[in-house]
């Protein structure tokens, strides 16, 4: 269930994995979405860092509902993840609370922000949050920014904290980016990967999307000064992604595991999302399976994809 057709939303970060598939989810709901981001071409071409409060208001008049999906990532300078996951959001929670217009924000922070857990243990969103990376710090502060503005009464703003997003148009350097692009240059032979030992929370981008558009729909007073968790509710081996994505392209690739010159970029080796709130507040799971969305990611590459044969390995999944 999301907004109701004809809503307009202004999508902050409309050019990126998560931001082009939200766009489309938006438009297919009947919403009028205007997109913002440096590289625009039918939308608003901004860079939201060097904007000024002016910029930013100037945005925001007329939208219904603002969502937040800039930021900086793994590929990113630490500069680059304070400026876009923490000075932005605290500049932009400002200048909603001071909208007249009152648009909801749904802010899109990231499990990271939780920091390590041990293994087999469901985080849900009372966990501390105790990040250790520079990326989950900055997007704690961030998020931080929406909920303190939200508390004040100034601003109805939900934080989703979302798990691992794949699926079609996975980024580069992600690790189902990195594999995928070997097997779309029909390289077979080794592939070499850090080793493959963590457990993730994955989940569609298309169903992040889906939780992006549940969370503007929601009543008003049901999510505002909320966190949600979103994600696929279970912790999947790393190493059985890679396989399953090796098994359903059928090409003959041998993964060798290889310690990374600059360590391991995760600091969670284990992680997994409580995803109750989502469904109690916003009526909301994930609804493709993890072989539906690397079939589609597969495919979105470029590389045909085998039939699923009985024999396929299933990835082993640790449930919350």
């Amino acid at each position: 269930m999301g907004p109701p057709a004809g809503t307009t939303v202004l999508l902050l970060g409309a050019s990126g994995f998560l931001g082009r598939h939200i766009h489309a989810a938006f438009a297919a709901a009947g919403a009028r979405v205007v997109p913002v981001s440096r590289t625009a071409k039918d939308g608003v071409a901004l860079d939201l860092v060097r904007a000024g409060r002016r910029e930013l208001a100037g945005l925001c008049t007329g939208a219904d509902v603002v969502v937040n999906a800039a930021g900086a990532v793994w590929g990113g300078t630490e500069q680059e993840m304070i400026r876009l996951n923490a000075e932005l959001p605290e500049r932009f929670t400002e200048v909603l609370a001071a909208s007249p217009g009152r648009p909801r924000l749904v802010h899109l922070g990231s499990a990271y922000e939780y920091g390590p857990a041990p293994r087999g243990t469901p985080i849900d969103e009372t966990w501390p949050p105790a990040p250790v990376s520079p990326y989950g710090r900055t997007k704690l502060r961030g998020g931080r920014a929406v909920l303190r503005a939200a508390g004040d009464g100034g601003l109805d703003g939900v934080v989703l904290r979302v798990s691992v997003a794949c699926g079609p148009g996975a980024p580069r350097v992600s690790l189902p980016g990195i594999v995928v692009g070997h097997l779309a240059a029909g390289r077979g032979g080794e592939l070499r990967l850090a080793p493959l030992v963590a457990h993730r929370d994955l989940v569609d981008v298309r169903d992040v999307a889906g939780a992006v558009l549940a969370a503007a729909g929601a009543a008003p007073g049901t999510v505002a000064g909320r966190v949600v968790n979103v994600g696929g509710g279970e912790a999947v081996p790393v190493r059985a992604l890679v396989d399953l994505l090796i098994s359903l392209s059928g090409r003959p690739v041998r993964v060798v595991e290889e310690a990374a010159a600059d360590g391991a970029r995760s600091d969670a080796p284990w992680q997994c999302l409580d995803i109750t709130r989502a469904r109690r507040l916003l009526g909301w799971a994930p609804r493709r399976t993890l072989a539906a969305s690397m079939r589609d990611l597969l495919t979105s590459a470029g590389v045909p994809v085998a039939p699923l044969e009985p024999a396929a390995p299933a990835p082993r999944r640790e449930r919350r």
